[in-house]
């Protein structure tokens, strides 16, 4: 163990290396993934203000079986996605913001939110554009396949299959989502005593096989119906804290405000702040990583950008809505700078609304880690059948190390396992983000096309 964790300490410092600009450290790879979401929200004009209405439309207009080629429809593409990003990432990892940068980095997740919205935009869009269908016309995707073929189109074939090499070999490691497990056994520890981590680990990775080996229709519908209810109930939660501490809401939105600009020296101030919440947004919306990618490419639609626009919707749900909420919550119910981490902060806060609020957070994480790790399991079989191909025996081998891999992560310690994640996260986004500047001229020749031809492409037959 003292390896192993030498050798994840070793991993994020690789990772996070921070450079200096005026006078401050920071992480270069934070900058790296900043930069594009200011960049693409410009460039493609700013369809995070301009274009959420159309999103909701197309929602309500997409294509049947036989309109469009696909495997789930678009809406089982959202939940899907929203499955894999709306989870644990956005209960505990509020609350590792918090801890991080102070209630300022709730402001920043926020913002930074919104900025993201371009940017899945943007890849889910080059997602779609370039996903291959196999003979049975089952469809394959996600950032891997768009530098393949960006590569090739361009005369650099090699490089092309060198750096969508490296995306799917980075996202088989971020795919096992070791923060889901941890801290929805953290939770079920405090609630039930169950101090055995490697049993709750087996348990999980049981339940989540039982969808995994389905494939992914049996993922679509399972989505369909788990990330409303996993939602709803969690903001039914923070709605209760709310309520209970409505008087604390303008003294706690002050103390996210000034945070924002100013933060304190314990949290590293303002800087301290805009980095945790970048940190923690970017886990959070998946924004830039790529990830979201392989299951919206899934999606029957009648055009890319149509695709591109319903993902719009994910860091707006996720992010700037569920994310905000609970870190006010938090903030509010002041549980967040208690010497608590983690999921154990949030737990905090339900305890302060009746003694029984924490066994609703348990069946919350659990619903959140369950979904999200279904969602994984398919992200990381897709990235699995681009190394190996996607014939029978490679599929069940991923499946089946997919499930092994799960119930180590209920034993080993939070920081590693934050360690771990943010490391592999934004080793993704690197090829990721280099796909997306190689395309910016015709993501905005294709969306501006898009745009031109009014509700034409979004109009049901």
């Amino acid at each position: 163990m003292e390896r192993f964790n030498a050798w994840v300490d070793a991993l994020s410092n690789a990772v996070f290396f921070k450079v200096p600009i005026l006078g401050t450290q920071i992480e270069l790879i934070v900058l790296y993934l900043a930069v594009p979401m200011l960049f693409f929200t410009i460039w493609l004009g700013f369809p995070n203000v301009t274009q959420v209405g159309r999103a909701l439309r197309i929602l309500r207009t997409q294509p049947g079986k036989s309109e469009a080629k696909g495997d789930v429809s678009q809406w089982a593409a959202l939940s899907t996605a929203l499955s894999g990003t709306i989870g644990l990432g956005n209960i505990a990892g509020v609350a590792v913001a918090l801890t991080m940068g102070g209630p300022g980095a709730i402001l920043w997740m926020f913002v930074i939110g919104w900025f993201a919205m371009t940017v899945k935009m943007a890849e889910v869009t080059l997602g779609l554009k370039y996903r291959v269908f196999d003979s049975q016309s089952h469809v394959h995707g996600g950032p891997m396949y768009v530098l393949k073929a960006v590569g090739a189109a361009r005369g650099w074939p090699k490089i092309g299959m060198l750096l969508g090499g490296l995306y799917a070999f980075f996202a088989l490691f971020g795919a096992i989502p070791m923060v889901q497990v941890n801290q929805s056994f953290a939770q079920v520890k405090v609630v039930t005593g169950l101090s055995n981590g490697w049993a709750y680990g087996v348990f999980l990775a049981g339940a989540v096989a039982l969808v995994t080996l389905g494939g992914a229709a049996w993922l679509g519908e399972v989505a369909k119906r788990l990330t409303p209810l996993k939602v709803a109930v969690y903001l039914a939660g923070v709605a209760a804290i709310l309520i209970l501490h409505i008087d604390g809401i303008p003294s706690a939105l002050a103390q996210i405000w000034q945070g924002a600009s100013t933060g304190s020296a314990a949290t590293g101030g303002a800087v301290g702040a805009f980095v945790a919440g970048m940190r923690r947004a970017v886990f959070a919306s998946e924004a830039g990583v790529g990830s979201a990618v392989m299951a919206h490419s899934l999606a029957r639609a009648r055009h890319p950008v149509s695709e591109g626009l319903v993902a719009l919707l994910e860091p707006l749900l996720g992010t700037m809505i569920v994310c905000a909420f609970g870190g006010l919550a938090l903030v509010v119910a002041g549980t967040w700078n208690t010497g608590l981490e983690g999921i154990a902060i949030t737990s905090a806060a339900f305890a302060k609304v009746s003694p029984w609020f924490p066994w609703l957070l348990a069946v919350v994480v659990f619903l959140f880690a369950y979904s999200t790790l279904v969602a994984w399991g398919f992200y990381g079989l897709q990235a699995w059948g681009y190394l190996f191909g996607n014939g029978s025996k490679a599929q069940w081998t991923y499946k089946i190390l997919y499930i092994v891999a799960l119930p180590p992560a209920a034993a080993i310690d939070l920081g590693r396992v934050v360690g771990i994640v943010d490391s592999s996260f934004f080793l993704m986004a690197i090829p990721n983000v280099i796909a997306l500047y190689l395309c910016a001229g015709e993501l905005r020749r294709d969306v501006r096309s898009y745009l031109r031809n009014k509700d034409e492409t979004d109009r049901a037959p």
